[in-house]
């Protein structure tokens, strides 16, 4: 990979670890410099605007996403609807433990997504790439549907992190229930519906 490539990435990652510190409000280039361990003025080198680096990190949330999606072979091929279920479960407790940074960071350009418009279609094409994830795992568990179901499936994801994240530990689920809740909805998805 170019130093370019990697520097904007390292940069990128230092924007989201300053994202889930200290929200969007303390995101600056310097403070991204400082996260990455870099000289004053990296940052703003390889990101001109606020608007740009707010891009990249959305990019970059993404790109680490789909990583860690495409490392679970239940999530990427066939795979019946028990499997798919437990693959699910287990990437969300990931993704609430160890990527929890990530997630925070994705809650807080989300919330500011509706009065930045540049933002929000930053996050609408980086979704598209979650949706056709989605609706390609849909496909191969025998979804009759699975166009209609990605958006529901994935409204569902979403809940379900911002309440593991967010939420008391009384009102967390537990990992059985997210694997339980996860194999209800996916049945929900591969039934045929009535007409």
């Amino acid at each position: 990979m170019a130093p370019t490539t990697l520097r904007r990435q390292s940069l990128a990652d230092a924007a989201i670890s300053t994202l889930a510190r200290s929200g969007l409000r303390g995101l600056t280039h310097r403070a991204v410099d400082q996260s990455a361990g870099v000289p004053a003025g990296s940052c703003s080198y390889y990101f001109r605007t606020r608007q740009e680096l707010l891009r990249a990190t959305v990019e970059r949330l993404a790109e680490l996403d789909i990583a860690e999606i495409e490392e679970r072979p239940a999530l990427v091929g066939p795979a019946d609807v028990d499997r798919l279920a437990e693959a699910t479960a287990s990437l969300v407790e990931h993704w609430t433990t160890a990527g929890r940074e990530r997630m925070l960071a994705r809650y807080e350009l989300a919330l500011e997504a509706p009065r930045r418009p540049e933002l929000q279609a930053a996050l609408h094409t980086a979704g598209g790439r979650h949706r056709a994830i989605a609706e390609n795992l849909l496909t191969a568990a025998g979804a009759p549907d699975p166009a209609a179901h990605a958006n529901a499936f994935v409204a569902f994801l979403d809940g379900i992190l911002f309440n593991q994240l967010t939420a008391a530990a009384p009102h967390r689920l537990t990992s059985e229930q997210l694997r339980r809740s996860l194999l209800a909805l996916l049945h929900t998805c591969t039934a045929a519906q009535p007409r």
